[in-house]
């Protein structure tokens, strides 16, 4: 007598008559699976909030990718030289916005479903499986090391800041100011989804507009400097390649934002009639008129003005006046608050959806609070143990910032769409891959130049 299991029975037509009491039990259990899932998506901070707008979609992108970093960009500059820098700077703008685009219209591209996380969109494109070793690692890396690098930064504009309004003060350790900005974080990071942070990332895309603008305008008013020189700033062969081969790694650096754009978008209510591509794309497009707004000027005007004399961070080569060198240091503490934000909540709904669909623990604010208070103190304590944790962002980074920016998408994009070979499509997108895998193989060289060199001289704790 062949046995079946209650699917199967259910399959085979046992329960095609309405009074079966197996229908109804199966009804019944469908019903309670489907009030759980719905329970657990509505507690998730990606999909417990889709009432966003798409003007919520400009600050949010222009938060998670217009960083502090844009301040090196004249450095930058100095280290690719005219030519190589501004084609480098037009190609990464143009290549990300459409890598970017592809992404908004794959957000939605399955009928009555969306993609509303990055490693989703790789399950769909590549299977359960291989999406997720795919895309996981390489978004933890970008998401948690900018986190760390956030904490870094922050800290160290404190520091700066103190040290600017109070020259005659004790001077503190940057531990001490690492621990003072991540106490932000300990509380900002209890706010449950996207929505709730818009306006803290408000705040941090308006600081972001303005330290970047007052940076350009500083160095133009200073004007070019005494004896300027444009050639490769290093002595040797060897460290202008290295340094060629850095400043790619911080050009990537600075259109980051992919690895969390799904994850804004499915804050965005959509219907068939009205789906959330539409608003996103429009807040995207802003978001990057802003972008060649903080971007450009900065790279183009600072390298103009100081040459190859142009320090890492262009207010050190401003120096002066005082107050304005202070309030933009606060200016970029403001905006990192809200930039580690924007890249925390996606991991803190990765270690929730583990905790609550694979360990089955019960949604909760005690869960919540532990959780992500762990997450805030790990990285405050890497970026007191390392503060040159730029160089090893740019090492390891260079392995995960050009594929889930530059290529990733194009990649899932043939997965899925399977455009026809020598298409428009076909060779676009061949150009974003081939482009993104030389920026992946040579940017982390630079990265671990710079790691054994700041590591040299490096105290514990300093």
């Amino acid at each position: 007598m062949e046995v079946l299991s209650f699917s199967q029975r259910h399959s085979r037509g046992w329960c095609r008559s309405p009074e079966s009491s197996l229908c109804h039990g199966s009804s019944r259990m469908n019903a309670y699976k489907s009030a759980e899932v719905k329970e657990i998506d509505d507690w998730l901070p990606i999909t417990s909030s889709r009432n966003a707008k798409w003007w919520h979609s400009t600050f949010h992108n222009v938060t998670a990718m217009v960083g502090a970093g844009v301040l090196s960009l004249p450095y930058a500059m100095a280290a690719l030289e005219w030519g190589p820098g501004v084609v480098v700077l037009i190609l990464s703008w143009i290549i990300t916005l459409y890598t970017l685009w592809q992404m908004v219209q794959m957000h939605e591209m399955v009928p009555r479903k969306r993609f509303d996380r990055y490693h989703e969109l790789g399950q769909h494109a590549f299977g359960e499986k291989l999406g997720l070793y795919i895309v996981v690692p390489q978004q933890l890396i970008v998401e948690v090391g900018v986190n760390i690098v956030y904490m870094v930064t922050g800290g160290k504009s404190l520091k700066k800041f103190h040290e600017t309004v109070c020259g005659s003060c004790t001077r503190i350790k940057t531990t001490y100011f690492i621990m003072i900005f991540a106490s932000v974080h300990f509380v900002l990071s209890h706010l449950p989804n996207f929505n709730s942070i818009s306006g803290v990332s408000l705040a941090a895309a308006v600081m972001s507009l303005t330290y970047s603008t007052i940076a350009w305008t500083a160095s133009l008013h200073k004007g070019i400097q005494p004896g300027v020189e444009y050639g490769y700033p290093a002595s040797s062969r060897a460290g202008t390649v290295f340094d060629f081969f850095t400043a790619l790694g911080d050009i990537a650096f600075a259109y980051a934002g992919h690895n969390v754009v799904l994850e804004i978008q499915a804050t965005i209510p959509s219907t068939p009639g009205k789906p959330s591509k539409k608003p996103m794309w429009r807040g995207v497009l802003v978001a990057y008129f802003i972008f060649a707004l903080c971007y450009f000027p900065v790279a183009l005007i600072g390298y103009s003005m100081f040459g190859n004399k142009v320090e890492d961070s262009i207010l050190l080569s401003l120096e002066k006046p005082a107050w304005l060198i202070a309030a933009v240091n606060m200016f970029v503490v403001i905006h990192v608050i809200g930039s580690y934000q924007i890249y925390a909540m996606p991991v803190f709904d990765m270690i929730e959806t583990v905790l609550v669909k694979k360990l089955r623990f019960k949604p909760s604010f005690i869960l919540r609070f532990i959780s992500r208070n762990i997450y805030v103190a790990f990285t405050m304590f890497i970026a007191i143990t390392f503060p040159f944790f730029g160089g090893l962002l740019g090492f390891f980074g260079g392995f995960a910032f050009p594929p889930t920016t530059y290529f990733l998408p194009c990649v899932m994009w043939f997965a899925i769409y399977k455009p026809k070979k020598f298409s428009l499509s076909w060779f676009t997108n061949w150009i974003c891959i081939i482009l993104g895998l030389l920026l992946m193989i040579l940017s982390p060289i630079g990265g671990l130049r710079n790691i054994i060199l700041q590591s040299k001289d490096y105290h514990f704790y300093s």
